[in-house]
């Protein structure tokens, strides 16, 4: 019976000291939301693509990474000098994303007299207005809302509420259209360009400012907002963007559609405050208005950052002497 008694008692010890059988691992929930946006449509050819194979990869690409819709924030009045740039906008909404005016010619609003800009955001929307896929949105070119000009700042916003448009405001901001033409400008000067470097800078950078901004917006108002990243219609989105999505994704990101970013209470909360400049990200504004101190944005918008970095890694040059 002894014997039995310590068999037995070596039988339990031996399954408690086995390990339980491995659980499946599921992503971790962050509740870190982004939903991805394009400015300047229809753009000109990039370095590497012809805007119809530009168009045809950012479609393909979008599709294959499950991100089923996105926003492209079109200026009707560069249709006409890009043959094919309406279809262009069609296929796009045909593949399920959305259009917004983004201006008819792209002017800046500190440079233009408040009038004038409204007049040229109403030509944009006869052009928009009853086409598949569009919404009442409006993102002001070069994110210029006025700057310390608070009359015309306040004479546009008006303007906008009385045409039933809303901010197509921005969040992140990873000054993509920066790698584009700096990578435009190394073709046409004959340097080589390493892509595999170029594409881990084009997405690092964008998750950076994801990360970047999501901790400033956690900070001013004490949670992490659905996120609306800036980028543009370019050949480098249309050869990176299954990276730059996959990247997001492990970092803890769920891509959803602008219609759910652009009904977060950020932008209600966002009206009421009175910034001393208004040009940027929404998140930079809500920061500087709450006295976060800097920095308040993403080191990467500085060119000069962005310029080194990619001059060392993508070209493979050594540092400028300044």
């Amino acid at each position: 019976m002894k014997q039995f008694v310590i068999a037995l008692l070596a039988l339990v010890l031996a399954a408690c000291a086995t390990p339980p059988p491995a659980k499946e691992m599921t992503p971790v929930d962050t509740g870190k939301r982004i939903a991805l946006t394009f400015d300047d449509v229809p753009r000109a050819a990039g370095a590497f693509q012809t805007p119809d194979e530009r168009t045809r990869r950012i479609i393909a690409a979008l599709r294959e990474a499950g991100a089923d819709q996105v926003a492209f924030f079109v200026n009707p009045g560069h249709i006409a000098e890009r043959p094919g740039a309406e279809r262009r906008i069609a296929a796009y909404t045909a593949a399920g994303h959305l259009i917004a005016n983004h201006s008819n010619t792209h002017p800046g609003l500190s440079e233009t007299p408040a009038e004038l800009y409204l007049a040229d955001i109403d030509a944009a929307g006869v052009w928009l207005e009853g086409r598949k896929g569009y919404r009442p949105w409006f993102r002001y070119p070069y994110l210029d809302e006025g700057r310390a000009d608070k009359a015309k700042r306040d004479a546009v916003r008006a303007g906008l509420a009385s045409r039933g448009l809303s901010d197509g405001y921005v969040t992140a901001d990873a000054s993509d259209w920066w790698l584009e033409q700096a990578t435009i400008d190394a073709k046409d000067a004959g340097q080589p360009i390493d892509r595999a470097a170029l594409r881990d800078l084009y997405v690092e950078s964008h998750v950076g400012a994801a990360d970047f901004f999501d901790d400033l917006a956690r900070r001013a108002i004490g949670r992490s907002p659905v996120h609306v990243m800036l980028m543009h219609e370019t050949d480098l989105a249309a050869l990176f963007l299954p990276d730059l999505i996959a990247a997001l994704r492990s970092d803890g990101w769920t891509i959803v559609s602008p219609d759910i970013a652009y009904a977060d209470p950020i932008a209600a909360e966002a009206a009421r405050y009175d910034t001393p400049s208004a040009q940027g990200t929404l998140t930079e504004m809500i920061a500087w208005e709450k006295g976060l101190p800097a920095p308040r944005w993403y080191d990467r918008n500085d060119t000069k950052v962005l310029s080194a970095l990619f001059r060392a890694r993508v070209l493979h040059l050594p540092p400028t002497q300044e």
